[in-house]
C-alpha cells in the first residue's frame, strides 16, 4: 500500500476510520522553524466532523499532539510525528456492511485486492485519513509562508447544479470563505446551496460539488518536468484525496472552446519582472511555476454512502437491500476546503526544497 507523498519534505500517513488514533510521520521538515500544535490546530479544527447539521454528526475533537521533530518549540530537522486519537469511535455502526460492498465505495475494490479490508467505516479509504494530511500541510504552509509569503485560499464553487459566481482570486480570504457554512464566499450562492445540502440530507441522498483553490506568491521556478511537472505533481495529489473525481488548472477544459489567440497569456512589465496579462494558464507554463497565481479546481463526487435503501448484492452475489448506518457527509466539499490547501501546500514546499537544492553551491 502505498501511503508516502513527496520527495524531499515526505509525509507518511497512518491510521483508519474506527482505530485508536491517526495522523503522520513528517520527514525533510527544514530545521529551526517555530513548530508548536497551535500551529497545526486550526486546519484540523476547519477540517473536523460535527461543524453544522450539514456535515456528519460524528464528535471528534481532532486535537494534534506532536510526539517528535522538536525542542522548545523549533524544528530539529528529525521526523515529526504527529497524532490525533480517535474518541468517537462506533464500529458497530458498519456490522452489515461488513458482508456487503457498499455501490460506489471501495469496500469491493480494497477486499479483491488485499483479501481483507478494515471494514469499520471504509478504514484507509475514509476521509479521516486525510486527518494526517492536514497536519502535514499546515507545517509545510507556514514554512512557505515564511519562506515566500505564499497563499493558499480555497472556496467551494459548485453543489451540484449550483455555482458560485468568480471569485476574485487575488483578494479572497479564508475569513471570506469561512463565513459561511457551505465555504462559498458568495452569501447569496452559499444560500442555495445550504438548502441543496439540507435537501439531499432530508433524502438520505447526497450530492458532489467543485472546489476552486488559488496559491499566490508561488515564486517562478517551481516544477520538474517532464514527469513531475506543477500541474502534474498537484493532480497526483489532489486525486489521492477519497471522492476526487476531476482536476483542472488555469482554464481547464473550458480552455478547449477558446481559440490561441484569445487563450494565449500576453507577457508584461510587472515591477522589476515579468508577468502575465491574463492567467489561462493558471500560473503554470510548461509545467513550471510563472510567478502568477497558481488557481486550479478539484471535483468531487456525490458520497457513496447514503441512508437511502439500495438494490445491490452481497459479496456471495445474493440479491439485497442495503440502507446504510453510520456518520457520513451529505456533501463533502465545505469540509475539503482545508484538506485540498493542505495537500497544495505538500506539492508547493516539496517542488520549492527541490529547486532551492537545485540552486544551492557547495561550499565543500
Amino acid at each position: 500500500m502505498s501511503s508516502t507523498l513527496g520527495t524531499l519534505y515526505r509525509v507518511t500517513t497512518f491510521g483508519e476510520s474506527h482505530c485508536k488514533g491517526v495522523g503522520a510521520i513528517v520527514d525533510g521538515c527544514p530545521s529551526g522553524m517555530e513548530l508548536t500544535e497551535a500551529d497545526i490546530q486550526p486546519q484540523l479544527s476547519r477540517r473536523r466532523p460535527g461543524q453544522s447539521d450539514l456535515s456528519t454528526p460524528r464528535q471528534e475533537a481532532d486535537q494534534v499532539t506532536i510526539y517528535s521533530g522538536t525542542e522548545f518549540g523549533r524544528t530539529l530537522g528529525t521526523p515529526i510525528m504527529l497524532l490525533v486519537n480517535n474518541k468517537d469511535q462506533r464500529p458497530q455502526d458498519y456490522g452489515e456492511m461488513s458482508q456487503i460492498p457498499r455501490p460506489s465505495h471501495a469496500d469491493f475494490t480494497y477486499q479483491m485486492k488485499y483479501g481483507i479490508r478494515a471494514s469499520s467505516g471504509g478504514g484507509r479509504s475514509s476521509a479521516r485519513e486525510t486527518i494526517g494530511r492536514v497536519a502535514a500541510g499546515a507545517i509545510a504552509e507556514k514554512w512557505l509562508r515564511q519562506t515566500y509569503g505564499i497563499e493558499i485560499v480555497a472556496w467551494v464553487s459548485a453543489v451540484g447544479d449550483i455555482e458560485a459566481p468568480e471569485v476574485d482570486a487575488l483578494r479572497i480570504s479564508r475569513a471570506e470563505v469561512d463565513a459561511h457554512i457551505v465555504r462559498c464566499p458568495d452569501a447569496a450562492t452559499a444560500a442555495r446551496m445550504e438548502a441543496r445540502i439540507k435537501e439531499v440530507l432530508e433524502a438520505k441522498d447526497s450530492t458532489g460539488g467543485i472546489l476552486t483553490c488559488v496559491c499566490r506568491n508561488v515564486p517562478i521556478g517551481l516544477g520538474e518536468p517532464v514527469f513531475d511537472k506543477l500541474e502534474a505533481r498537484l493532480a497526483h495529489a489532489m486525486l489521492s484525496l477519497p471522492a476526487t473525481k476531476g482536476f483542472d488548472v488555469g482554464s481547464g477544459f473550458a480552455g478547449t472552446r477558446m481559440r490561441g489567440s484569445e487563450h494565449n497569456d500576453p507577457f508584461i512589465r510587472k515591477g522589476e519582472r515579468l508577468g502575465t496579462r491574463t492567467n489561462y494558464s493558471g500560473g503554470i507554463q510548461g509545467g513550471i511555476s510563472n510567478g502568477e497565481p497558481v488557481l486550479f479546481r478539484v471535483a468531487f463526487k456525490p458520497v457513496a454512502t447514503i441512508g437511502m435503501a439500495q438494490e445491490t448484492v452481497d459479496f456471495d452475489g445474493e440479491d439485497v437491500s442495503l440502507q446504510a448506518k453510520g456518520r457520513h457527509d451529505p456533501c463533502v466539499v465545505p469540509r475539503a476546503i482545508p484538506i485540498v490547501e493542505s495537500m497544495a501546500a505538500l506539492v508547493l514546499i516539496d517542488m520549492a526544497l527541490q529547486q532551492r537544492a537545485r540552486q544551492t553551491v557547495c561550499p565543500f
